[in-house]
């Protein structure tokens, strides 16, 4: 995937900014020079990080099916993109949040609370339509999101301290609203539930669909001025706000985008698993940071692919299922998706720093 382009002028998309000392000002240096060479070098450091987690994800799959041959049914296989569908989503919502050097830890409790209330339309309203419930979910994503962006960009609290007090008031609201009832498949229509099983072999048509949804938002992020101006946020804050970008509504609008895809996402989850009660979606946004983080996207900002973080997401998905059929206890699903943030976090500073010198040595050549 290719890197996104500079916003307006020196504000750069991806990567670190030109070394300081040598811009458009100087003429030994150009900054084109340095800004193109960078945008060289961090777009094949992002293709060898995707093709990285393909090839993780070839061997790991290869180990587990020779351990436990059943890994590789089809019926198995059905599984493992189910899982992968729901966190690919909240990963692509996650992603464009995180490239604005922001995150979203509110996601599971957007999609907890979008699953209960959306599938409870079937029981409440006679004959509502799919695509109504569709829109309801959508509808209280939006709703969590825009709450979400206005304390953030309007009021500038650290997203971090938002989304984790969210994560708890929308858990509450959920919990408040199911009490100790649910929701069971009984009382869903057939057609609802039959949305995440049909498929094309193995493979789900839902499947199909989310990466179609995955390959358009990258094009979008790449393509269009608001993809672009949220790398150049992410990338230097301080030369967005030089460059005019309108940082609070392109941050507010990430928000929203992330709770909306969430809402979506609770639907879905309904209809994957049926009966939906107040835990629905508990601690997913662990699961959808690690995704995004191990995908290539820096924590920071500034960089990644939404295509890096949905093959995050399915390389954890592969591995929650993987544990599952070998017979590990799910309890060291939490800690894999820890370490794996860990390492994911470590290796992208390191290849800053790598990145870093590359570009500052030669910009010194150059000037010399």
């Amino acid at each position: 995937m290719s890197p996104a382009p500079s916003a307006t002028g020196p504000v750069q998309g991806r990567g670190p900014q030109p070394v300081e000392g040598h811009g458009a000002g100087n003429p030994g240096q150009p900054s084109s020079t340095l800004t193109w060479s960078s945008r060289r070098l961090l777009d094949a450091i992002l293709r060898v990080r995707e093709v990285g987690i393909v090839a993780v994800l070839v061997v790991f799959v290869a180990v587990a099916t020779s351990v436990q041959p059943r890994f590789i049914d089809p019926q198995n296989i059905k599984f493992v993109f189910s899982n992968a569908i729901i966190y690919a989503l909240l990963a692509l919502g996650e992603t464009v949040v995180v490239l604005s050097r922001n995150v979203d830890l509110s996601v599971g409790s957007v999609l907890g609370l979008s699953a209960y209330l959306s599938s409870d339309l079937f029981s409440q309203v006679h004959h509502i339509p799919i695509v109504a419930v569709f829109l309801a979910g959508l509808a209280i994503g939006l709703a969590c999101g825009a709450v979400n962006g206005a304390v953030v960009a309007v009021a500038r609290v650290p997203s971090l301290v938002v989304t984790l007090a969210t994560l708890y008031i929308y858990r509450a609201i959920d919990v408040l609203i199911v009490g100790g009832g649910m929701v069971v498949a009984s009382t869903l229509p057939g057609a609802f539930l039959s949305i995440p099983t049909s498929s094309l072999g193995p493979i789900p048509y839902l499947a199909i669909a989310v990466a179609g949804t995955v390959a358009v938002g990258a094009y979008v992020l790449a393509s269009f001025r608001p993809g672009r101006e949220l790398y150049a946020i992410g990338s230097n804050p301080d030369a967005a706000r030089l460059a005019g970008i309108p940082m609070g509504k392109r941050i507010f609008w990430s928000f929203v985008v992330s709770g909306g895809i969430a809402g979506l996402a609770g639907v879905l989850w309904a209809a994957t698993y049926g009966t939906i009660d107040s835990t629905a979606g508990l601690n997913y946004e662990l699961t959808v940071v690690a995704a995004v983080v191990v995908g290539g996207v820096n924590i920071f900002g500034g960089s990644g692919t939404v295509v890096g973080a949905a093959l995050g997401a399915l390389l954890l998905a592969t591995i929650n299922q993987a544990l599952y059929v070998l017979g590990i206890s799910s309890f060291w699903d939490p800690a894999i998706d820890g370490a794996l943030i860990v390492l994911a976090i470590s290796l992208d500073h390191w290849i800053t720093l790598r990145l870093t010198r590359a570009l500052r040595k030669g910009a010194v050549q150059h000037a010399t």
